[in-house]
């Protein structure tokens, strides 16, 4: 580790992310880093920023509904090297199919709010 790189404790990286310092540590020891985080002498979490980005990107899956058996999958593939960039990319891109109907299903659910919501607003200007 560089010893010009900023370190980050895990409130900073807690507050960075939005997730909880309780997030993050399970995170650890759900064996979702791709390596070990870092630990000063007194043995507080020493976080890089390529530590940070990883975590950045572990949410981004799990707020795509990813569980965290498939996030598991993916890490030890990663771990695993360059001969894993197609088993990487084809775990990625069926999640992608996934989210892509989510999405799909949320927009039309907006669009069925928008029309109740300009339904009701319709109805109240007839009564004014």
């Amino acid at each position: 580790m560089s010893m010009t790189q900023e370190l980050l404790s895990i409130s900073e990286v807690a507050e960075a992310t939005g997730l909880t310092a309780h997030t993050l540590r399970y995170y650890e020891r759900a064996g979702l880093m791709l390596h070990a985080v870092d630990r000063a002498s007194s043995q507080h979490r020493r976080y890089s920023q390529s530590d940070l980005n990883w975590i950045v990107f572990l949410s981004r899956l799990r707020s795509t509904s990813m569980p965290i058996a498939r996030m598991l999958e993916y890490v030890e593939l990663v771990r695993q090297g360059d001969d894993t960039v197609e088993a990487r990319r084809d775990l990625l891109m069926l999640h992608r199919i996934s989210v892509a109907a989510q999405l799909e299903t949320i927009t039309q659910s907006l669009e069925a709010i928008d029309y109740k919501i300009t339904t009701y607003a319709t109805m109240k200007a007839g009564r004014s």
